[in-house]
């Protein structure tokens, strides 16, 4: 987590909303890790989890990352919570919750849902007040 928050921290100062990922595989070696690239790419679905999962797959030559890991910084969003499907991942590992905005424990609860192809073990809450913080500072400098 400590890699996603400083990922986090690096979108931040490029002007994206601080939110990083980071997938490991089996093993805990990093795959790939990038922070949001919304602004920076001009791509509305350039998340961190999007980005790196991409990645990934790319790196790996494979669509599924059944033996992988991701951590990252905020509550996926739906968008993201169904790319985490479809990718296979094996766990996902987050910071802070979004109740406006998160797919997994708020909102739609994607992987609760029947339509859900595959579910990760899900783990939130890691580093939360280090990860909200980012997203708080973040906002509040921009009000």
């Amino acid at each position: 987590m400590a890699q996603a928050l400083a990922e986090a921290s690096a979108a931040a100062r490029a002007g994206e909303v601080p939110v990083g990922a980071v997938l490991v595989d089996a093993k805990g070696a990093v795959i790939a890790a990038a922070g949001n690239r919304t602004r920076t790419d001009n791509d509305p679905t350039a998340h961190a989890e999007m980005v790196v999962i991409r990645a990934a797959a790319a790196k790996l030559g494979a669509e599924r990352l059944n033996d992988c890991d991701l951590y990252v910084t905020l509550e996926p969003c739906p968008m993201c919570a169904q790319a985490i499907s479809f990718a296979r991942l094996r766990r996902l590992y987050y910071g802070a919750a979004d109740p406006k905005g998160g797919g997994v424990e708020n909102g739609p609860r994607i992987f609760a849902q029947s339509t859900c192809h595959h579910a990760p073990e899900t783990y939130g809450g890691l580093d939360e007040s280090r990860a909200a913080a980012l997203l708080k500072d973040f906002f509040k400098s921009r009000r």
